[in-house]
């Protein structure tokens, strides 16, 4: 299955609490660390709920 590699950018210090579950949820623990995931709408929705602080770094097979 495919897989995408995300960058957390931003720290989430200030951050409403939604918003750092989804951060959370993705498998970040700090900045600038990079998790790969599968990709799947449901990751796919919450990287774009969180598009201003995590960046796809790359998507692939």
């Amino acid at each position: 299955m495919a897989t995408i590699k995300l960058k957390l950018t931003r720290s989430i210090i200030g951050t409403k609490p939604k918003l750092r579950a989804t951060i959370k949820g993705l498998g970040f623990t700090r900045t600038n660390q990079v998790v790969e995931r599968l990709d799947t709408p449901e990751i796919r929705g919450m990287v774009t709920k969180v598009r201003d602080w995590v960046k796809v770094v790359e998507a692939g097979n």
